[in-house]
């Protein structure tokens, strides 16, 4: 069994605790239990159930730090990986950065965990793949996805007094729809913690309609387009602009966030005023745990407001060093939709491009935030208010600072990759040269 309460888990980290001789001690017990299936060709290819469990255990004399892990909790087990994490801290060389264990904290009661999607069935997910495969291979198109789903534990216990527990599920969905005649390609992409909130066939029928609207693909010219972004392709480039926000990269002059001769951006407008962006890990469609890994408690944060940056965040080290509170990094990106409708978008476009998602996105310019990566499984052309014709994929390059300065409209917010996102339309988006790959 790898899923351990939180009483069980509390008896084996303290068992563990009183076998430790350091000056300071930190472990981490964490355990899974996922199934999966896989199918490619309009047929299942695999399909398996993994259990994981294991025991970080950090020893520290003084500065001086040790890691030794293991996943077997008997009393020799765990004496053992205790002697072994101490026996590498008297080997190690002193971290000039280290941090004493945080003291006792208190947490929100986290709300990740739902019983439904712990007790999927292996029975659940092939009908998953039926009613992916079946309505693909109905309208001659080849179905290629991916259904994961499972339950988890983290635990933390120091030597200074914190315990720290979460529990929590989620599956993850994907597929890629094509074309028999290989000239058109869809997909589609669903995760959550709420199982039956998951609707397999209605996803893949997305995908399916991607798939077959874009078929023989016409080539236009690269250029500066108005783009209508589904939330898949602006979770694309905005999760990439979360790491922005670290202090310190900001305060040592390495990134976006650092200002020209000093300081950093806090306090200034950086974006469109519509732009809110925060993080909170009790919203329910998209919780997370409600502490961090160091143990700090996590709490709905405001990164901007309004298009000002409110926030940066700060590990314990760093904010020590910079006299202010620690903040812990975000576990999730919220941002503010707006009421604009996906129809109404595509209505008020003259001349457009719609994208369903970017992929192989590479970083050009850290500092301006410019990145370059394609579209993928799903592009068209939009004229006068309506879409035309599905157009070859594009190579951009494009910042998520830009595109938030050029907003246009923004619709309803949808959950991708554990962040919720809404539609954007956005002006002047940068298309550089085109891609014959479907």
């Amino acid at each position: 069994m790898a899923i351990y309460t939180e009483q069980e888990a509390r008896e084996i980290l303290e068992k563990a605790m009183s076998f430790s001789k350091a000056d300071a001690c930190v472990m981490n017990l964490g355990g899974s239990e996922s199934g999966n299936i896989r199918y490619a060709r309009n047929t299942v290819s695999t399909a398996g159930h993994q259990s994981n469990q294991s025991l970080a255990v950090v020893s520290s004399f003084g500065k001086k730090s040790g890691t030794a892990t293991i996943d077997e909790f008997d009393d020799e087990s765990l004496e053992k990986v205790v002697r072994r994490s101490e026996e590498l801290a008297q080997l190690s060389p002193e971290n000039p950065e280290y941090m004493e264990p945080l003291g006792p904290q208190t947490y929100d009661k986290s709300i990740t965990y739902v019983e439904a999607t712990a007790n999927v069935t292996p029975e659940y997910r092939a009908e998953v793949a039926a009613n992916s495969i079946k309505p693909a291979a109905e309208q001659d198109v080849t179905a290629a996805g991916f259904l994961d789903d499972g339950a988890g534990f983290s635990a933390m216990l120091n030597s200074n007094g914190l315990f720290a527990y979460n529990k929590s599920t989620n599956v993850d969905f994907t597929v890629t729809m094509r074309t028999n005649d290989g000239t058109g390609s869809g997909w589609v992409t669903r995760d959550y913690n709420d199982i039956t909130k998951f609707d397999a066939e209605e996803a893949s029928a997305i995908a399916i309609d991607k798939a077959v609207m874009s078929r023989e693909a016409r080539a236009i010219e690269p250029g500066r387009y108005t783009v209508i972004l589904e939330p898949a392709a602006a979770s694309d480039l905005l999760g990439r602009f979360r790491g922005a926000f670290n202090a310190r990269t900001a305060d040592e002059g390495r990134s976006f966030m650092s200002k020209e001769g000093g300081g950093t951006k806090l306090g200034e407008k950086i974006v469109d005023e519509r732009v809110n962006i925060w993080s909170d890990p009790l919203h329910p469609d998209v919780p997370a745990s409600t502490w961090s890994g160091d143990g700090l408690p996590r709490k709905k944060t405001q990164w901007i407001e309004n298009g000002v940056v409110k926030n940066l965040a700060y590990d314990r080290y760093w904010a020590s060093q910079q006299g202010v509170e620690p903040v812990p990094f975000a576990a999730n990106m919220i941002m503010e939709g707006g009421d604009t409708s996906f129809d109404e978008m595509i209505k008020s476009t003259k001349r457009g491009i719609l994208v369903t998602r970017f992929w192989y996105i590479r970083s050009v310019d850290p500092q301006t935030l410019l990145f370059t990566g394609l579209t993928r499984d799903g592009t068209f052309y939009i004229e006068n208010g309506q879409i035309k014709y599905p157009v070859k994929n594009f190579r951009f390059n494009e910042s998520p600072i830009i595109m938030l300065n050029n907003l246009e409209a923004l619709g309803k917010q949808v959950r991708v990759n554990g962040n919720l996102l809404p539609y954007m339309k956005v002006r002047d988006f940068t298309f550089t040269s085109l891609s014959d790959a479907v």
